[in-house]
């Protein structure tokens, strides 16, 4: 029961070996936005290029295998079932349009044939008493189950990568190092940075009661097939209640006490934070995200 304890997801692992670790944490963090805006209107290879372009960066950051072994198949596993169900669900239609001219006039050219909307059509399917319809993807449920996809696989692995790598400290001071303009207009940058100190050293204590949760269920031999899916789907809510209830104890009491040790907001530019090495890495890394935002620009919409 204790693999979520041997899945390192949002938590920074520190170690030598690998170069995501001696990278600039502004740059990291500059990649991981990169990964989670391009997709935003790209076309289904820009996608897929970023899937790619993401594990093969995985694949040759010299991190420890131990560390992705687990969560990135399980990852990829998610991505293509999600994908698959947002294929397999109907896209909606558009009601037609009036026609302005009579449709006698339309005229293909010899040998022209026009784009197959239909790719794919199982049916009529039986689901044990229960007659479905025919299981039909489309041209445009298709791009659906891609986009999900591959978007759930670039938004969680890069995020998981730059925790990875990165201690908390520096990634506080990367982003209060890009809010500094905003700091004349109002914005409480100092106080953005501790609130996302503390929320990054709260996450392993919502795996460790997501674990106490999952245990609980595992003593007491609960099965849901035998409960029901409205009982399950009641027992479900019920744990994701008590898991809210938990995390929230958690936050409070970690706020009391840091109240009564006097604790105090510390300004990002005070937080401890390893000088910057290996500047070739660095100018390396900054010409491919430029090189990368300049590809999207051109043949991101295809």
């Amino acid at each position: 029961m204790d693999w979520l304890r041997q899945l390192p997801i949002g938590q920074y692992v520190d170690g030598t070996g690998s170069w995501l670790r001696n990278l600039d944490p502004r740059l990291k963090f500059a990649w991981t936005l990169a990964f989670l805006l391009t997709p935003i209107l790209a076309g289904p290879i820009w996608r897929l290029a970023l899937v790619g372009v993401l594990l093969l960066v995985t694949a040759v950051s010299g991190l420890p295998w131990r560390l992705w072994r687990q969560s990135l198949p399980l990852l990829l596993v998610l991505a293509l079932l999600v994908g698959l169900l947002a294929a397999l669900l109907p896209a909606g239609a558009v009601a037609p349009g009036q026609l302005n001219r009579p449709p006698a006039e339309l005229r293909l050219a010899p040998g022209q044939q026009g784009v197959r909307w239909e790719l794919v059509r199982w049916g009529p399917v039986q689901l044990g008493p229960v007659p479905l319809g025919p299981l039909v993807i489309t041209r445009r449920s298709a791009e659906l189950g891609l986009n999900a996809a591959t978007l759930l696989v670039t938004v969680i692995h890069s995020a998981n990568l730059l925790l990875l790598t990165t201690p908390p400290e520096e990634l506080v001071w990367a982003l209060s190092w890009c809010l500094q303009p905003l700091a004349p207009l109002g914005v409480p940058v100092e106080r953005l940075g501790f609130t996302l100190l503390l929320a990054l050293r709260f996450l392993p204590l919502v795996q460790e009661e997501f674990q106490n949760l999952l245990r609980s269920l595992a003593t007491r031999s609960v099965n849901l097939r035998q409960l029901g899916w409205q009982a399950g789907l009641g027992l479900l809510l019920a744990l994701g209640e008590r898991l809210l209830a938990n995390v929230l104890l958690r936050a409070e009491q970690g706020a009391e006490s840091l109240l009564a040790r006097g604790g105090r907001l510390i300004p990002p530019a005070q937080l401890q934070r390893r000088p910057v090495q290996a500047r070739g890495l660095q100018l390396l890394a900054g010409l491919g995200l430029l090189l990368l935002l300049g590809l999207r620009w051109k043949y991101g919409a295809r």
